[in-house]
This record gives C-alpha cells, sequence and structure tokens, in this order.
C-alpha cells in the first residue's frame, strides 16, 4: 500500500468529505485522486468534493463533516451557530431541532465554497454577527456532533446569535423560551459581548430577556457600558411597549419584574 494512500486511511475516517484543496495541499494531485476515485478508496459528490465510502455504504457525509470540512481542511472562519450551537451544549428546551436547519456562523455567507451552500439542499440559517467586533477564540468551544468535533459558539455569543435572529430565523416567543434556561451563563463573558456590538436593538432585546427572566447575572451587568441608542424600536408588531428598554414585545409576554 503507497504511503499516501496510507496517509489518506490515517487523515480521514468513513464517511467523511475529503476536498481536493486539502488534498493537493498534501501532495495529492487532481490525476491521482481520480485514480483513487476509480478504484474504490474514494467517492465523487461534484467538483473537487469527495468522501471515503465504507465496504457497507451506510456511512455516508453528513452535515457536521461538511462544517468540519470548511474548518479543518479549507481553514475558513466558520462555527456551529445560535439554537444548533446551544442545543448541542444541552442548553435547548426542545430535544430535537428540526434536522433541517442547521445554524452557521460566517462573517459572510458569500466565501463559503458551492458545494457546501447547495450540500444535500442543506438549509443552512446564516448568523452573520456584522455588528459585533472582534472575535476572540475565547467565544468559541468546541462540541462533538455525530462524532465530529466542531466549533461552536459558547452559550454567551449563542444566545447573542439568537437574539440577532429574531424575526428573521427565530420568533421573539422562542428566544424567550430558550433564555429561561440560561441560568448560568458569565456576566463577564456576557458583558463583553454586549460592550463589543453596535447593534442597539440586539442588545436591547438581550437585555430584556435577562431581566424579563430574572437571572442572577443580570444583576452583574453594567449597561452604561452597552450601546443602547434612543427613540423606540418595534421589535415586534402590535406589540406590548417596554418603558425600560423602548421595545416592543409580544403581548403574551408580561412585563419584567421590576
Amino acid at each position: 500500500m503507497s504511503s499516501k494512500i496510507n496517509w489518506l486511511i490515517n487523515h480521514t475516517s468513513p464517511g467523511s468529505l475529503v476536498l481536493q484543496q486539502w488534498l493537493t495541499e498534501n501532495g495529492i494531485r487532481y490525476s491521482l485522486t481520480q485514480k483513487y476515485a476509480k478504484s474504490g478508496w474514494l467517492k465523487r459528490l461534484s467538483p473537487g468534493v469527495y468522501y471515503r465510502p465504507e465496504p457497507s455504504g451506510k456511512i455516508k457525509p453528513d452535515w457536521p463533516d461538511a462544517l468540519q470540512a470548511l474548518t479543518q481542511q479549507l481553514q475558513l472562519p466558520v462555527h456551529l451557530a445560535g439554537l444548533t450551537s446551544l442545543t448541542h451544549q444541552g442548553l435547548s428546551h426542545y430535544l430535537q431541532l428540526n434536522s433541517e436547519q442547521v445554524w452557521v456562523g460566517t462573517r459572510s455567507k458569500q466565501i463559503l465554497p458551492k458545494w457546501f451552500r447547495e450540500f444535500s439542499k442543506q438549509p443552512w440559517l446564516y448568523s452573520g454577527n456584522h455588528k459585533l467586533c472582534e472575535l476572540t477564540d475565547k467565544d468559541f468551544t468546541t462540541v462533538t456532533v455525530k462524532g465530529k468535533e466542531l466549533r461552536a459558539s459558547r452559550p454567551e455569543l449563542a444566545a447573542y446569535e439568537v437574539v440577532d435572529a429574531i424575526g428573521k430565523n427565530i420568533r421573539f416567543e422562542h428566544a424567550a423560551e430558550l433564555f429561561q434556561g440560561l441560568v448560568n451563563l458569565s456576566p463577564r463573558k456576557v458583558q463583553s459581548l454586549l460592550n463589543r456590538s453596535s447593534a442597539v436593538q440586539t442588545n436591547r432585546i438581550f437585555l430584556f430577556l435577562s431581566h424579563y427572566c430574572g437571572h442572577q447575572w443580570f444583576d452583574r451587568l453594567d449597561e452604561s457600558q452597552i450601546q443602547l441608542g434612543s427613540g423606540k424600536r418595534q421589535v415586534v408588531t402590535n406589540g406590548r411597549y417596554d418603558e425600560r428598554y423602548l421595545i416592543t414585545v409580544p403581548q403574551s409576554l408580561p412585563y419584567p419584574a421590576s
């Protein structure tokens, strides 16, 4: 068995995605990849995208494989985000997400390759965080999903991503229910995130939900350091007006205790 086949076996697992760009960087050129595909070592999914088959044919690439390929093979700055990140850290009220929805954090989805955007017709939900600057390694953790280690938002960042998606990818009521379970967020990390955020409406909703849920860590936040802007914000139509944060909230939510 050739050394390059040995390398392929040692650096991949059955069912995992294998990208030609990564193979080329590690000495396996396109012509050799084609030979591996013909001999059954690899199976082609789309131009430049392969996976390692296994004898039974039962193990096929899934969305964690696609996300891991972006980060480990292409070194792209993407991560498991928002509701999906919270769910895989055991912080969602819901036992199971819609399997068709996976939140992905990225500065711009335009940098993502076409094969990923169309992977298994997967409707990725993109979280941009465009008004949250200077993300660092401290904002992320590692979770294991279906045997794959993935970079993911820490609970504080994931909560922020959920709030930022209200009205787009998630309903206000769902976010409020989710916040009820976030009793152990770090006030220091929440403060750091909100200090870096220039998204006035997101900041206000985050603080509203934290106060509404009565979390102890909320009392340790310094709102004077957070950009809250001025004027009213209509977050939901036909909602109730919250005088503390100058936003409208769903009628079904009572005012938080003062």
